[in-house]
């Protein structure tokens, strides 16, 4: 009777369409494991939280050479080494996390889902796992982008206050120890989860996320002293609204693909996009129109690192 009471579910388009979905990659992954087929290192779009990585990477995405998925996949990356299996370390990765199996799971998974082809991902977590994206993919490509600490900042603190949206159990689950950031407004983390998030368990949300931005900066940075330069591509946030095809153009030359009339207009035109679901079109120096007392009160914190990613203190 049970079988029959379920029935109804093999009529559901949507669960028939989930069903054939998974069944064709099913059929894809054996494929994969039978055959091996050549698979080029991927691209990774990586950068802080808020720090312009979605546009970066739709605008890269709109070129017909790459195979993208649309959508990050941290739980994928968490899967094969995260906080379920450091121990709630963090979300980051290191050289020595990375497992030969790790490599032919991630490319098995691309392949599943997009074929055959040079792969371009945008999972901001990644931020924090260069060194061992590095091991498993040493031929690939790594798109850096940074973003003002002030408006970067700003902009997460009004993430974290989205309606839940970035809240980060939603991947992880519950989170194993007491969170009361702000005076307990936050009972869980949001964006990512850097090492040391335990120490600012109760800390103000203006230096959670300040604590979140160093930490991601800081990362990419030492990862690019060991990345070749050929593979390693840094780019500004202001640089959208402000010469975006200057920004954009030297990216494809770098990546092989012809910066053509239709890119090069996209290009063109992201200043007037709508690129955040949280305050709308990029403008520079949000952070005085929002936040801008708590931003005041972290800027010495974050003024070093400002300073060497060549943001002047005005």
């Amino acid at each position: 009777m049970a079988k029959l009471r379920n029935i109804h579910k093999l009529l559901d388009p949507e669960i028939r369409a989930k069903n054939l979905r998974q069944a064709r990659y099913t059929v894809r992954g054996w494929w994969w494991r039978l055959t091996r087929p050549a698979m080029p290192d991927p691209v990774f779009v990586v950068g802080c939280s808020r720090s312009g990585t979605t546009v970066t990477y739709e605008t890269i995405a709109a070129a017909p050479q790459l195979r993208s998925l649309g959508y990050e996949i941290p739980s994928f990356w968490n899967g094969l080494w995260g906080p379920h299996l450091n121990g709630w370390h963090s979300e980051a990765a290191y050289a020595d996390d990375a497992k030969p199996g790790h490599r032919d799971a991630a490319l098995c998974y691309f392949y599943q889902r997009l074929g055959r082809g040079r792969v371009l991902d945008k999972t901001c977590i990644n931020v924090m796992r260069l060194p061992y994206l590095y091991k498993l993919f040493p031929r690939a490509t790594f798109i850096y982008i940074h973003r003002d600490g002030r408006d970067n900042i700003s902009s997460m603190m009004d993430g974290w206050r989205h309606d839940g949206h970035f809240r980060l159990s939603q991947f992880l689950g519950p989170c194993p120890e007491t969170v009361a950031i702000n005076d307990a407004e936050f009972s869980d983390w949001s964006f990512f989860l850097p090492p040391g998030w335990r120490d600012y368990n109760r800390a103000s949300l203006e230096e959670v996320c300040a604590y979140q931005w160093q930490t991601a900066n800081r990362m990419a940075l030492e990862a690019k002293q060991f990345i070749p330069s050929a593979q390693w591509i840094q780019l500004r946030y202001e640089d959208i609204f402000e010469r975006p095809v200057e920004m954009f153009r030297p990216v494809f030359e770098r990546l092989g693909i012809p910066f053509d009339e239709s890119l090069e207009t996209r290009c063109a035109n992201l200043s007037r996009r709508p690129t955040s679901i949280v305050k709308g079109t990029p403008k520079r120096q949000k952070w005085k129109a929002h936040n801008p007392e708590a931003i005041e009160r972290i800027l010495p914190t974050i003024q070093p690192l400002m300073t060497e990613l060549g943001y002047a203190d005005d």
